[in-house]
């Protein structure tokens, strides 16, 4: 499990325009890993378009934002066309992206027990370490306690 001070495992993400990035590339920025279930669902899609409508505040904190979850590289270019989402999303079909943040979770829905992406946020600093972890994320407001921590670095 990862904690707040460690170092950010260096991941690479696979980009909707076919091309990739890692945390090692981000080096020197401030990073938003925010891990979600999937693509155009109500909670998804809320959580998206929150970061989104601060993408420019993001951006003048000098932190990039990505999103993350296992959809398809074409699925979440749809997603990203379907809202005008100003943000960037990665896939991570596989699950290591998700394994090595620890979002990767069992769940229970309705007594059923199955395996799903835990909503989870990492802020990661200039150092490229994580200065703020969010598990369990509550989506109403989320967008903008980032939006705050990133600030402040």
């Amino acid at each position: 499990m990862l904690n707040e001070g460690d170092k950010a495992p260096n991941v690479t993400l696979d980009l909707p325009d076919g091309s990739k990035t890692s945390v090692a590339e981000e080096a020197g920025k401030i990073l938003v890993l925010y891990f979600y279930p999937k693509d155009d669902t109500p909670g998804c899609t809320t959580e998206a378009q929150g970061f989104s409508a601060l993408a420019e505040d993001f951006a003048r904190a000098g932190a990039t934002i990505i999103g993350i979850s296992k959809d398809t590289p074409a699925k979440h270019q749809k997603f990203i066309d379907k809202y005008g989402l100003e943000l960037r999303l990665a896939s991570d079909v596989d699950g290591s992206v998700c394994e090595a943040y620890g979002t990767w979770i069992e769940k229970t829905l309705y007594g059923r027990n199955y395996m799903g992406i835990d909503r989870a946020t990492f802020l990661i600093g200039k150092d490229g370490a994580i200065a703020r972890i969010w598990r369990k994320v509550k989506v109403k407001g989320h967008a903008e306690a980032v939006l705050a921590a990133a600030q402040a670095l």
